[in-house]
C-alpha cells in the first residue's frame, strides 16, 4: 500500500492553523485530499462553500483549471511552504492563474456561489469540442437521473461521452470506466478528463476481461444500443449479475424488442420511455430535437 501523504495528525495540524488564522468556522468544511486516488477538485469545490484542499508539488495548472471553468471568483487562503506555519495569505483564484502548487501542503478555497444540490444537465457549450457529438442536456439529465448516481457508486458509460463526464464529477467517492470505441472519442473524453480535473475515469476502448481486470466492478451500466450491445450485457452480468442497465435509442425497433432481449437476460423489471425536448429557435420557431427511448432495466 502506498504511503499516504496527509496523515490524520497532519489534517488535525492545518485545521488548528487555520482555526487560528482565519475567522472561517470549520465546523462546516469539507475535507479534499487529492493526492489520492480518485480525488476530484473541481466538483467538490463547486459543491461547497469551503473546502480544505491538501495538494501535492508539482501541480503547475491547478488554478488555471479552476479558473477555466468558472471559479475565479473563489478565494484561495493559503501559506508559503509545506507546514502549517506562518503568514496567511488569500487571492482569487483569478489572480493565481499563472501559478502553481510548489509544495506539499493544504489550502482552503472559499466558493462564495457553491450549490448544495447535484447539478444534472450541464450545458453543451462547457465540453470539449472535438469528434463527439453531445446529447441533449435535458436529456442528459434524465439519463443521469435513471442512472441514480449517488456519491460512492461505481458506473460503466458505453459510448456516452458527456454522461461519463457529468456521472464523475458527481459520484465523488465512486468511480467511472467510460468505453470509447473510436480512437478520436476517446482523445475528445480525455481532453474533458483533464479539462475538469478527473481523476475517477477509466478509458478503455471495448469491454472485456483484460480491459476491466482491476477496476471496479459497476453497480450500473449506461450505454447506447449498438450491434454489440448483447454481447457487452452478456459480460457485464458476468461481472455483476446484479447489475443495473439504463440504454439509449433512437431506433424504435429496438426499444419495441427491449423487453424480450432484456428478458433472455434475467431483466425482467424493464421500463421504458420516450423524452421528446423541443426549443424555440431565434425565428420563434419550436425546434424539434431527436426523441430518444431511454430504457431501465434491472434483474428483480
Amino acid at each position: 500500500m502506498a504511503k499516504q501523504l496527509f496523515t490524520n495528525d497532519h489534517i488535525l495540524s492545518w485545521l488548528q492553523y487555520f482555526s487560528s488564522n482565519t475567522d472561517i468556522d470549520l465546523e462546516h468544511v469539507k475535507i479534499l485530499d487529492i493526492t489520492r486516488k480518485n480525488k476530484n477538485l473541481i466538483p467538490t469545490v463547486e459543491a461547497h462553500r469551503c473546502t480544505l484542499v491538501f495538494t501535492e508539488a508539482g501541480d503547475q495548472d491547478i488554478f488555471y483549471r479552476m479558473w477555466s471553468v468558472g471559479l475565479g471568483e473563489c478565494e484561495v487562503i493559503y501559506n508559503e511552504g509545506s507546514e502549517p506555519e506562518g503568514a496567511i495569505k488569500r487571492k482569487l483564484v483569478a489572480d493565481m492563474i499563472d501559478r502553481g502548487i510548489n509544495a506539499s501542503a493544504g489550502m482552503i478555497v472559499l466558493n462564495p456561489n457553491a450549490r448544495s444540490t447535484i447539478k444534472f444537465g450541464m450545458d453543451n457549450k462547457n465540453f470539449a469540442t472535438g469528434s463527439v457529438r453531445y446529447v441533449g442536456s435535458e436529456i442528459r439529465s434524465v439519463i443521469l437521473s435513471k442512472m441514480q448516481i449517488a456519491e460512492n457508486k461505481n458506473f460503466c458509460v458505453i459510448s456516452g461521452e458527456s454522461i461519463a463526464v457529468e456521472a464523475a464529477m458527481i459520484c465523488g467517492e465512486g468511480s467511472v470506466i467510460a468505453v470509447e470505441y473510436k480512437e478520436s472519442d476517446r482523445e475528445t473524453l480525455e481532453e474533458n478528463v483533464g479539462k475538469f480535473g478527473l481523476k475517477n475515469i477509466t478509458i478503455i476502448d471495448h469491454v472485456d476481461a483484460r480491459t476491466m481486470k482491476d477496476l471496479p466492478i459497476p453497480d450500473t451500466t449506461m450505454l447506447v444500443a449498438s450491434a454489440s450491445m448483447e454481447q457487452e450485457i452478456t459480460f457485464l452480468k458476468e461481472l455483476n449479475p446484479n447489475m443495473e442497465f439504463v440504454i439509449y435509442t433512437l431506433d424504435f425497433r429496438v426499444a419495441a424488442n427491449m423487453r424480450d432481449i432484456l428478458g433472455r437476460f434475467g431483466m425482467n423489471d424493464v421500463n421504458i420511455i420516450q423524452i421528446s425536448v423541443s426549443k424555440l429557435d431565434s425565428k420563434n420557431v419550436f425546434e424539434t430535437q431527436p426523441s430518444p427511448w431511454i430504457i431501465t432495466a434491472r434483474a428483480e
